[in-house]
């Protein structure tokens, strides 16, 4: 047996393997050690001394929830099978790996979470393009896509795969990358063979998995190696599940050119899936506004929120469905009264095509379809495309309801060979051998009746031992009057024993009944569950349309609650919101009420809004409420709003919160510098994008005068829609600069020494922090308070000039057409201005020109100047 172990183990290292032996499967040597630690089970041994072997194991009807902690540990487990009957092997056990469970490939309920997919993902370089292909097994949604270098991160974090799959080469050969992956996104990282990535190796892997001579049909014939790593990921599956994979039915092209593109930074800072602190879902836009009735439209609805539209018609075709659910509340209702009733038909269709669906994953699948015939009528009451087809699409497969319920009892057991699966009525031969089975002692009782008619023995009765089986007896007073078809078996000291071929023929039914009738029911249900998988496109069609309908409803639902308004999408670049409000916050504020606050901003007269004023006054709230609207709208949602016109973006960019990440060896200003980077180098005129305190982490002059630079470019060359939140005040005289800038403050009631912060935003800016008031406000020593205003008095004589304006930040001379205002008197400082700018050092040496700028500095210092 341990020979038979050996043999299987070398094949799979990686894996830990679970080799059943009766009703346990255990573990050896290493597997063994490593499985007790993160599973806490007891560590034995086999035999003692030098030839011990470390042993653990667990039974296999519970071993699912083992398996569980070791997948969510980042383990493979290899599940090794006895694949004969103990009781007709003549020697060992044959045994056999008949799957190897991976975090990107489990299909189990309790593996899962419901309301979001389990990636597979496969990843293939090249010099320019990273191809990616992912699928979540569960429910066979197989997709490919080939994107720039830089966007990598960002997928990871759109799609948080569970586990990546890369080619030896890569990660042999790759290491500083392979560990970044590994630090960052906690994925399991699995290397294959090159060959398996090759684009011609895929291309007929593709082909032969699909039965097509092509990939024209799914738009896929000019991938590029994203297709290589699709490839990769069949090959995969088909190695480690040893199963049909006949529910994965198509590929399909991930589009991204008609979504807004949201990098990792972003989904981080906006808290869409999770919070930034706890990394917890609750708490986050997605929890705030799920109100989903199925697990398929709970999974929509986040890939909705983490890939939003951006085209506005495609926006509408969603925003007219919602509406007409949100006018029509008796229908919502009723439908979302069907929705609940509706189970994970899209995993459960998974499980049946991959043949580990039970009876009762079935009946639940029979439960569901019966719904579906009240949600088509009342989706046939519905006037908006979407909907209208919505129930055009959706199939109430009455003939899988009609075989299913037919077949299966309605509360089956959970294991399916144990018996009691199949209906009465279903199957004539499993009907007898139940009733056999069931009825042995009314059948011997009346063959003993018969047999005492028939042979005027009153006292002849049947009975049964394991030795003889059953028998007749007869006291020898009677022998005379025994019949010639009865055969001597035993003799006793009273009495003899006798056995008719009538009744051994019965003994064989009776005895074997229950066991052929096990046996005959796992046969009929294996042959049902592949009648029912034949159907999986179409179950997987109405999945999504069921989805679809969900998250529709849900929006309107949610709209209706809280008082969301229809936002008008237009193609403009105007961003104009009355009275919005914070999705999260207005729900989550207990003891204050949310104040509403508007923005407008056409992208032309008015492109950046620098909002001024104290910490907790509400400035990073206030950008955020704007992003996460803009965002909202964008899926098709209703927004919490008075009114709004929004012109769509394309991009949404973030720079939010200070974190470092020294595990990279990056500081928080280095991590801020990253970022600004990222959406300098990527923002287009129609993103939309969102600053809180850029320049912050490093001194003040550098803070500033980075912020005042990114603010000039992203008014010169990018024209991007921008709220720019910040301490620095002094970047308010951005806007006596450029006309597109306008300031905005948050108000604050001073009261003495106190503040009170009133939450709303107004036009102009501010040249106070409260800095002070706040820190005095979260507990800090009265004494360093006080300490603190002392040297602040300081700073602000030393750097202020006589209208409280700072020194170090003299305006910055631009083409402008606005006239200026004429002076009256020209100061020194001034007039050495006008040197340096009339000062031409390409016609003089560069030796002149140093000496000359030296000049002109050390008039400026004696002028109190910069």
């Amino acid at each position: 047996m341990m020979r038979q172990y050996n043999e299987i183990k070398i094949q799979h290292k990686d894996a830990l393997l679970f080799f059943r032996m009766g009703d346990f499967y255990e573990l050896f040597f290493e597997d063994a050690k490593l499985a007790s630690k993160v599973l806490g089970i007891t560590l034995t041994s086999r035999s003692k001394g030098e030839n011990s072997i470390p042993m653990a194991g667990v039974p296999h009807h519970s071993a699912e929830s083992y398996i569980r902690k070791l997948i969510k540990a980042g383990h493979k487990v290899a599940i090794c099978d006895q694949l004969q009957n103990p009781e007709e092997a003549k020697g060992i056990v044959d045994r056999g790996v008949t799957r190897i469970i991976t975090p990107g490939t489990v299909t189990e309920d309790s593996l899962l979470e419901d309301k979001s997919n389990n990636y597979l993902m496969a990843l293939l370089e090249t010099n320019t393009l990273f191809g990616l292909s992912w699928i979540d097994l569960s429910t066979g949604r197989f997709e490919v896509e080939d994107i720039q270098k830089d966007r990598l991160f960002d997928e990871f974090a759109r799609l948080n795969p569970s586990e990546l799959l890369m080619p030896e080469e890569t990660f042999h050969n790759h290491t500083a990358f392979v560990e970044k992956i590994r630090a960052e996104y906690n994925i399991m990282i699995t290397a294959r063979p090159d060959w398996e990535f090759s684009k011609d190796t895929a291309y007929h892997i593709l082909t032969e998995h699909f039965g097509t001579t092509s990939l024209e049909g799914f738009d896929c014939e000019d991938v590029g190696p994203a297709l290589g790593a699709a490839g990769a990921v069949i090959q995969y599956l088909k190695d480690t599940q040893k199963t049909s994979l006949r529910h994965i039915i198509k590929i399909q092209r991930y589009r991204a050119d008609n979504r807004v593109l949201i990098d990792k930074a972003t989904q981080q800072s906006l808290e869409l899936t999770q919070t930034m602190r706890t990394h917890d879902r609750e708490g986050s836009l997605l929890a705030i506004i799920d109100q989903t009735k199925t697990p398929m439209g709970a999974r929509l609805l986040r890939e909705w929120v983490i890939s939003p539209l951006r085209i506005s018609a495609e926006i509408k075709y969603r925003q007219v469905g919602v509406y007409e659910l949100f006018e029509k509340p008796e229908l919502r209702r009723e439908l979302r009264n069907i929705l609940s009733n509706i189970y994970d038909i899209e995993r459960i269709s998974t499980k049946i095509s991959c043949g580990r669906a039970n009876a009762r994953d079935l009946i639940a699948l029979k439960q569901s379809l019966s719904k579906l015939p009240a949600l088509k009528d009342q989706i046939g009451f519905c006037i908006s495309d979407i909907l209208v087809t919505t129930e055009q699409q959706l199939d109430t497969l009455e003939e899988v309801q009609t075989l299913i319920g037919a077949a299966l009892v309605s509360d089956p057991p959970p294991t399916i060979k144990d018996g009691g699966l199949i209906r009465e009525g279903y199957d004539p031969a499993l009907d007898e051998l139940k009733y056999i089975s069931k009825n042995g002692k009314s059948w011997i009782a009346n063959f003993q009746a018969e047999e005492i008619a028939r042979t005027g023995i009153n006292s002849l009765k049947v009975g049964y031992n394991k030795v003889f089986g059953y028998y007749i007896e007869v006291t020898n007073i009677h022998m005379d009057n025994i019949p010639k078809t009865y055969i001597r078996k035993q003799t006793l000291k009273n009495a003899e024993r006798f056995i008719t071929p009538e009744l051994k023929d019965y003994e064989t039914k009776v005895l074997t009944a229950d066991e052929r009738a096990k046996d005959l029911e796992y046969d009929l249900f294996i042959r049902i569950r592949e009648k029912v998988s034949a159907f999986t496109p179409q179950i997987q069609k109405i999945s999504e349309t069921i989805a679809l309908i969900d998250v529709l409803s849900t929006l309107a639902n949610l709209a209706s609650e809280n008082r969301y308004i229809m936002p008008e999408i237009t193609d403009s670049l105007e961003l104009n919101i009355i009275d919005g409000r914070h999705p999260v916050l207005t729900r989550k504020l207990i003891n204050e009420s949310f104040v509403p606050n508007d923005i407008n901003l056409d992208g032309v007269n008015n492109k950046i809004m620098i909002i001024t004023g104290p910490n907790m006054a509400g400035k990073s709230t206030y950008i955020r409420q704007v992003a996460l609207l803009v965002l909202m709208a964008q899926i098709g949602s209703f927004i919490p709003a008075k009114e709004a016109v929004i012109g769509t973006v394309d991009r949404i960019f973030t720079r939010v919160g200070a974190s470092d990440e020294l595990s990279r060896g990056q500081s928080t200003f280095m991590v801020e510098m990253n970022e600004t980077a990222n959406i300098l180098n990527n923002a287009t005129a129609r993103s939309l994008i969102i600053l809180d305190e850029v320049g912050r982490g490093t001194s003040t002059f550098d803070g500033i005068s980075i912020a005042w630079a990114i603010t000039e470019y992203i008014y010169q060359h990018i024209h991007a829609r921008t709220l720019f939140a910040t301490h620095y005040h002094e970047l308010t005289e951005l806007a006596l600069l450029f006309p597109g800038v306008i300031n905005f403050n948050i108000l604050v009631k001073e009261w003495g020494d106190e503040i009170i912060f009133l939450r709303k935003i107004v036009e102009g800016g501010t040249d106070k922090s409260y800095g002070i008031h706040v820190a005095r406000l979260a507990g800090i020593p009265k004494e360093v308070i006080q300490r603190a205003r002392i040297i602040l008095n300081n700073l602000e004589a030393a750097t202020l000039d006589i209208n409280g304006k700072p020194k170090f930040a003299p305006l910055k001379t631009v083409q402008d057409k606005r006239p200026t205002q004429l002076k009256l008197f020209v100061s020194k400082q001034d007039m050495v201005i006008e040197e340096i700018k009339k000062l031409d050092i390409s016609k003089i040496s560069p030796l002149e020109a140093l000496n000359k700028l030296n000049e002109l500095k050390r008039r400026l210092e004696d002028n109190n100047g910069l």
